[in-house]
């Protein structure tokens, strides 16, 4: 078994550096093969770099925070002695004493944190807390955000008793953190001024009756669920709806490029992510070819990897349309900002119990409030306003969306 070096992967053709964030290990530790050393984190997704072999690590050469190319070496391994030769890295781990591996962070049970997700670990810095200090209840101890959600609100407010004091409890010191804004996060501000800087954009609203795809999904959802191992959402009404609009108004479909108009004849659909790095949006592609349980399925395999700071590059690239549903986190209304170079989002919000005249009468039905913001310079309000209003009929009758009428 042979030393190794610690190299910055091969960074995508639009990355041109990336930010090393987490070292899981310090300078002496024990490595394991495949366990993920460092963390580096690009402006679309974070690259984790994996031990080649077991051994220690014996150098980091490039701390947290420092920017990084491809290819470039970011510390190195040195591999457990064989035959009969001992090393002074060896040495260094294998006359520790319990307690020394314990703060070495090399005692099984402090390993479990090892394991913290990503997002988790973003969660611990930007709250200022160490993994040491959070007692995990997930699968085998680890954390989980709960855990670290907990201890933030126990560390709100503290009480000062006082004797004869007449305040019943004094706020915790006022404070400032300054925190670096991530990669993603510069990004995606600089993606936002982009598409309010560049297009001529412009928002048209509609409102649907969801009441009969809620009685569609009461009716089928365990069924289906039972056939296909996944939950029948309302997201796959949207991507049907939107992909049969988009046939119907190709200009929807179709985006700026210097002078031309480039019209595209397959439907990839973006769909906005919300993640503990920030808002992303993974594509769901040749929507038109994918079963309504297809589409499901693919929504829970890229919600997973965003939850867990899986996604790839492949993931993030492309897209023809975006679909952001506010309504997750109870938005009733919102003009959602166009994902360049796209030329249209739709944003889908919360469905509440509203009156509405129906047939001449007053009845309760749940609605909820559609929003198209769309680029001015290629789409007519003709256009936007018939996409919309397409929307809206093959929502009120799901019957269409199978028919195609």
């Amino acid at each position: 078994m042979s030393d190794f070096e610690i190299i910055t992967p091969d960074l995508p053709e639009s990355v041109a550096d990336a930010t090393v964030v987490t070292w899981h290990k310090k300078v002496g530790d024990t490595v394991t093969r495949d366990e993920v050393l460092v963390e580096i984190e690009t402006d679309k997704v974070v690259l984790e770099v994996p031990a080649l072999n077991d051994g220690v690590l014996a150098s980091i050469l490039e701390v947290e925070g420092s920017t990084v190319v491809s290819k470039q070496l970011l510390g190195k391994v040195t591999a457990f002695a064989t035959a009969g030769t001992v090393t002074k890295a060896t040495l260094q781990v294998v006359e520790q004493t319990p307690a020394d591996r314990q703060s070495a962070n090399l005692n099984p049970e402090a390993n479990t944190n090892d394991a913290i997700s990503p997002g988790v670990r973003r969660l611990l810095a930007e709250k200022d807390i160490k993994a040491e200090d959070v007692q995990g209840t997930g699968v085998g101890g680890r954390i989980t955000r709960e855990d670290v959600e907990r201890v933030v609100a126990q560390k709100v407010f503290t009480t000062v008793a006082e004797p004869n004091s007449k305040a019943p409890f004094t706020v915790a010191e006022r404070g400032e953190k300054r925190v670096p804004m991530t990669r993603l996060r510069k990004r995606i501000a600089e993606r936002l001024l982009e598409a309010k800087n560049t297009t001529a954009m412009l928002t048209t609203f509609n409102e649907v009756d969801m009441q009969p795809i809620m009685q569609l999904r009461k009716t089928y959802s365990e069924k289906f669920e039972k056939q296909h191992g996944v939950r029948l959402g309302f997201m796959s009404f949207y991507i049907k709806a939107v992909v049969e609009a988009l046939k119907r108004y190709p200009e929807i479909n179709a985006s700026i490029d210097g002078d031309d108009i480039v019209y595209h004849n397959y439907f990839d659909i973006s769909i906005a992510v919300s993640t503990p790095r920030g808002l992303v949006t993974p594509v769901l592609r040749n929507c038109d070819t994918l079963s309504m349980a297809d589409i499901e399925k693919e929504i829970k395999v890229l919600a997973e990897k965003g939850r867990d700071g899986k996604l790839t590059v492949e993931d993030l690239t492309g897209g023809n349309f975006t679909i952001t549903n506010g309504g997750v986190f109870g938005s009733l209304m919102s003009t959602p900002i166009i994902n360049p170079p796209q030329s249209a989002i739709l944003g889908m919000h919360a469905i509440k119990d509203r009156p509405v005249a129906l047939n001449g009468q007053v009845v309760i039905r749940p609605m909820m409030y559609l929003a198209l913001s769309y680029d001015h310079r290629l789409i007519d309000g003709r256009e936007s306003v018939g996409f919309l209003v397409t929307i809206k009929e093959l929502l009120e009758d799901p019957t269409r969306l199978l028919l195609e009428i």
